[in-house]
């Protein structure tokens, strides 16, 4: 299990590791039992007012391309240095503008065991395209979850204040 405290010792880490020109804003650490996710936010293109979206997407993509390139070297220096000293992997993204590209990640397999209902589903997905496998169909139901996870969220936590009210009109122990 991670800690609030493992995960701001990390984040310490890096911040204090990191070249100061790599970034506008402190870097966004993610930390789970298999990696340590590193997002840089560089400085946003400087295009002329009028330009197109695509011309804005482009310029960030290649902002992005080129940070990349450019701290290859040094990332890898930093990357094994935290490896070492967390036993994770360390995995790197950037973000300019509105735009975020990661570079390199980890994908762990999971294991789990779905009744027929379940695979139904999965394989529904497959048939209609939106996945090639179980597995990318799972992975898409995951990315659908946290797409909407805050809602939920909200909704569990009123949920669970409801539960405590009809607790507390009960008859005391």
């Amino acid at each position: 299990m991670i800690t609030n405290e493992a995960t701001e010792r990390v984040r310490g880490w890096f911040t204090g590791r990191l070249p100061e020109e790599w970034r506008v804003a402190p870097p966004e650490i993610t930390v789970d039992r298999d990696e340590i996710t590193v997002v840089l936010t560089v400085a946003d293109v400087d295009l002329p007012d009028g330009s197109s979206d695509s011309e804005r997407a482009e310029a960030r993509a290649g902002r992005a391309k080129a940070f990349r390139e450019d701290t290859r070297e040094r990332r890898i220096r930093v990357a094994r240095e935290a490896q070492h000293r967390y036993e994770r992997k360390v995995s790197w993204a950037v973000r300019v503008g509105d735009r975020t590209e990661l570079f390199t990640h980890v994908a762990a397999p999971t294991m789990t065991r779905l009744r027929q209902p379940e695979r139904l589903v999965l394989d529904t997905l497959v048939d209609a395209g939106v996945a090639r496998s179980r597995a990318d169909a799972l992975a898409w139901c995951v990315r659908l979850v946290k797409q909407h996870e805050e809602d939920w969220l909200a909704q569990l936590r009123e949920a669970m204040g409801h539960v405590a009210d009809v607790r507390e009109q009960g008859p005391a122990a």
